[in-house]
């Protein structure tokens, strides 16, 4: 079974190429770099009233870091409407490693101490990798991208990169760049964290934190920062 080396993991990234598996139990994986790419400009988030309303009422609990594993596992379930998934278990662990040298993160949303939606993604420079989402109730994963932009902007990033455009992303606010754009939008993001595109494994550079919304992760890696709502909503309506 393939074994997907963190270090490589990174430099495919900084370079705007990414894995992907037929099937969560194949062997092997294959490497994807699309002609058009999927990105959600970070002052172009399209905050609804409704997801606004959603956000302001408090009905989920909002962490960070919390229970990356948790996420990634939920985001490789079968469903009904998609009987395979693309997160093989080599690709699971190379993320799993990849969070725990800090370049992996995940947003998760609880509802009455459930797990009920989620995202998680890589950061490199100024950029994050959206990798996947999930959600188990209504709006769920809607509150957790509004919370991820939330804390890009705060923390200095410059690109959310989400792969590939779905109708779900695209009533969001996410658009559809061609390989030479999104290029330039990668390399900038990356030279405004010190790294370099292909060489480059290193942390973001100071002045990008994706913990800035909240302050610093405890002991244990995790933050869980009373952030209201209404801050959210705050922060996307002064940037949308």
């Amino acid at each position: 079974m393939t074994v997907i080396d963190p270090s490589l993991l990174l430099r495919a990234y900084s370079v705007g190429v990414f894995p992907m598996a037929d099937s969560r139990d194949a062997p092997d994986i294959y490497w994807v770099e699309p002609k058009l790419r999927g990105v959600l400009p970070l002052h172009g988030f399209h905050l609804s009233r409704s997801l606004a309303k959603v956000i302001r009422s408090d009905r989920f609990t909002v962490t960070a870091d919390r229970d990356f594993a948790g996420v990634v596992r939920a985001c490789a379930e079968r469903r009904e409407d998609r009987p395979e998934t693309w997160i093989s278990h080599p690709i699971e662990d190379a993320y799993l490693q990849l969070h725990a040298q800090g370049h992996a993160h995940s947003v998760e949303v609880w509802q009455e101490g459930a797990l009920v939606g989620g995202l998680y993604g890589v950061t490199l420079g100024a950029a994050f990798f959206g990798e996947s989402m999930f959600s188990r109730v209504t709006d769920a994963s809607k509150v957790a991208l509004a919370w991820l932009v939330a804390r890009l902007i705060v923390g200095g990033y410059r690109l959310l990169d989400c792969q590939f455009i779905t109708d779900h992303l695209a009533s969001l606010g996410a658009i559809e760049i061609d390989r030479a754009t999104y290029v330039g939008l990668l390399d900038s993001a990356l030279a405004a964290g010190g790294v370099v595109p292909g060489v480059s494994d290193g942390a973001s550079a100071s002045g990008v934190d994706f913990f800035a919304l909240d302050g610093a992760p405890d002991e244990t890696g995790t933050v869980s920062g009373p952030i209201s709502g209404c801050r959210i909503v705050q922060l996307l309506g002064q940037t949308s």
